[in-house]
């Protein structure tokens, strides 16, 4: 397939690049700036410059273009400040807001019928989902009137577009927390070597984790063999506390061991993170996704994915 990949230079967009390109896909990659093109190119993919907010801009910049695909994997992570509460203006919750529906606006000048976009497992709910596996089959959308709300929002408000839109087969990604290159794993290590603090004494709350690598390949595995109308969850198949995850990051990094404030602090200097570290614990089945797309993680743990 022609894909139109938007977030094409980020944690996921790289090796979805590769993996695509692997599979016989080609690739048109958007990207803010100019800047970005020489790393598109050698990934493969050719380059279209495009901020996917301003609508405009991006219906022009696609214009010509062909594709029978489009998929969002735009983020702005790098962007994010440190606040106590996560603004209606979030950068990232634009992109899974405003910038869906210009890409979907984008889907139909292309001529794209199959549409990809990236979710959370997150927007299950911020709170303690108990020793259960989470599956498809569970509430997505869970608001309790706190800091990350605004997080379960945008991502229900993105996926509840592109299931409405008519005219794409639509699919939504549910991945767990990202490491790997690029994503949270390295900005933690070198927080640590910087001697930051980077989370709650204790344990901390149960996440699930999907290495970049193996997001990219579920993500192909989507495109390809997806059922319209689906959301699947992408995580690995080994849950672990904040504390596990930080002792992995800095034994495979090689990085001072993790600095720790007491949760009441994270909370209130930053609540949103005290929100995620603390008092979210969730144990995501993978298993939909595992059977109908025919995908299992390569790296079954964070463990064998840092180490890998």
């Amino acid at each position: 397939m022609q894909v139109l990949l938007a977030g094409a230079t980020g944690a996921i967009g790289r090796p979805l690049i590769r993996a695509l390109i692997a599979n016989g896909h080609t690739v048109s990659a958007l990207v803010r700036t100019p800047s970005s093109h020489s790393i598109a190119r050698e990934l493969g993919a050719t380059p279209l410059t495009a901020d996917v907010l301003d609508r405009d801009a991006l219906l022009r910049a696609v214009d010509g273009t062909r594709a029978d695909a489009v998929i969002h994997q735009t983020t702005a992570l790098r962007e994010v400040k440190v606040a106590r509460r996560i603004p209606a203006d979030d950068p990232t919750g634009l992109l899974r807001t405003v910038g869906t529906a210009n890409l979907l606006g984008a889907a139909e000048v292309v001529g794209a019928r199959r549409f990809l976009t990236q979710s959370l497992i997150l927007g299950y709910g911020y709170h303690d989902h108990g020793d259960r596996l989470v599956t498809e089959r569970d509430r997505f959308g869970v608001f309790d009137g706190g800091v990350a709300d605004e997080v379960v929002r945008a991502c229900v408000s993105g996926e509840r577009q592109v299931f409405d839109a008519s005219g794409v087969d639509a699919i939504a990604l549910r991945y767990g927390l990202f490491y790997g290159p690029g994503a949270f794993s390295d900005l933690f290590a070198d927080m640590m070597r910087k001697h930051r603090p980077v989370g709650p004494w204790g344990a901390g709350g149960v996440n699930t984790w999907v290495h970049v690598d193996d997001a990219a390949a579920a993500t192909v595995a989507a495109l390809e063999r997806g059922i319209p109308g689906r959301a699947y969850n992408i995580a690995d198949d080994n849950p672990i506390t904040w504390q596990e995850f930080f002792a992995q990051v800095s034994r495979s990094r090689r990085t001072p061991r993790p600095i720790r404030l007491p949760a009441w602090m994270i909370r209130l200097a930053v609540p949103y993170i005290g929100a995620l570290m603390s008092d979210t614990s969730m144990r995501i089945s993978s298993r939909l996704a595992q059977d109908e797309l025919a995908w299992r993680p390569r790296y079954s743990s964070v463990a064998a994915g840092l180490a890998g």
